[in-house]
């Protein structure tokens, strides 16, 4: 039997999506373990940031970063205005602050408060402290896919906020929630 392309998801579903077939999409795809990381931005003297899992390195020359923002989110249109972000991966000690950053709702002032951070050198973004690593980047290009944006810059520094060791755990989210790599 011959699969149709997977890029032409209307031959796959010839129909129009139903609520039980994206249901089904968010299920499986929660069955993909990502590591989670905060992203932040500084706008007109205001802190945006957010948890994220999807993200990749997309060269290592030029180092280069990908982050998918929905779309109609503040930090999606902070980070396409800005034009600078940074990334924090998060250890699995840093779940509470994963938790406060996805939570809808949050407030516009005051958002960074109750989180440990420091301003990165280079574009004065926020660094979740205590992070596995951070990235500062410099937005290249933005392509719109679906209901999200895909945010593609040029890393300008990086580096690690806490020294690696054996018994650190990155955060990681599968199956709609946060787990650690190691016991």
């Amino acid at each position: 039997m011959e699969l149709p392309d997977p890029l032409d998801i209307h031959r796959v579903f010839p129909q129009q999506l139903t609520q039980d077939a994206i249901d089904e999409y968010r299920r499986l795809s929660a069955e993909q373990a990502g590591s989670v990381a905060i992203i932040s931005t500084r706008l007109r003297n205001r802190d945006y940031a957010a948890t994220v899992t999807a993200y990749l390195s997309v060269s290592y020359e030029p180092p280069t970063l990908l982050v998918s923002l929905y779309a109609d989110s503040r930090i999606a249109q902070a980070v396409a205005d800005a034009g600078s972000w940074a990334l924090s991966l998060l250890t699995a000690e840093q779940k509470s602050q994963a938790n406060w950053l996805a939570s809808p709702g949050t407030p516009i002032e005051g958002l960074l408060n109750q989180i440990d951070f420091r301003r990165s050198q280079v574009t004065e973004n926020a660094i979740i402290a205590g992070a596995l690593a951070y990235f500062e980047v410099e937005t290249t290009a933005i392509h719109e896919a679906a209901t999200h944006l895909l945010v593609v810059g040029n890393v300008l520094s990086m580096g690690e906020d806490a020294p690696w060791n054996k018994e650190v755990s990155p955060l990681l989210h599968y199956g709609g929630d946060y787990r650690r790599l190691k016991p």
